[in-house]
């Protein structure tokens, strides 16, 4: 008989398979950098890679009891949440106030700079990458304008083909 977390695990949407093999790498690479990838870390990860939508901290909280069937404070939902985004493993979308598991976890090679296409209907995210020189370009035409680039994350509000066929 399947305890309650264990049945909350294997009734999301992501493969249990796939899932395992992006916290398995999430871990790996927490141990490279000389961190700890703790069960509550891992938890919210798998909450975020098995999301259809990006979710916000609160939102996570909610996530969490039902499937967990435990509480998870705001402050730690949120010191949580900034940890895997030092370790690159969620993004921030900052227009939305929301997060997003990083859709290339379980990839060892180098990645272009990610950009993130936002359905405003569904509120489905779909991270895409530009290349650097685009960014070189875009951060050489801010500096002209007399502004200094924060960050070359672009969130692009969109609305999906299922959305659009609707």
């Amino acid at each position: 008989m399947l305890t309650r977390k264990a049945e909350a695990v294997q009734t999301i949407g992501t493969s249990m398979t796939d899932l395992n093999q992006k916290i398995a790498h999430a871990e790996k690479h927490c141990q490279a950098q000389g961190v700890r990838l703790t069960q509550k870390r891992k938890q919210v990860l798998s909450g975020l890679l098995q999301s259809e939508k990006a979710l916000s901290a609160y939102e996570l909280i909610d996530l969490y009891k039902e499937k967990f069937d435990e509480s998870l404070p705001a402050m730690s939902a949120y010191r949580i949440l900034e940890f895997l985004q030092t370790e690159n493993l969620v993004h921030k979308l900052n227009l939305a106030n929301k997060y997003v598991a990083c859709a290339h976890i379980a990839c060892d090679h180098a990645h272009e700079v990610p950009q993130f296409l936002i359905c405003s209907e569904c509120q489905r995210v779909e991270e895409i990458t530009i290349k650097r020189t685009t960014v070189d370009d875009l951060h050489a035409n801010v500096t002209a304008a007399g502004f200094h680039l924060v960050s070359p994350q672009i969130e692009i509000n969109c609305i999906c083909d299922q959305c659009k066929n609707h």
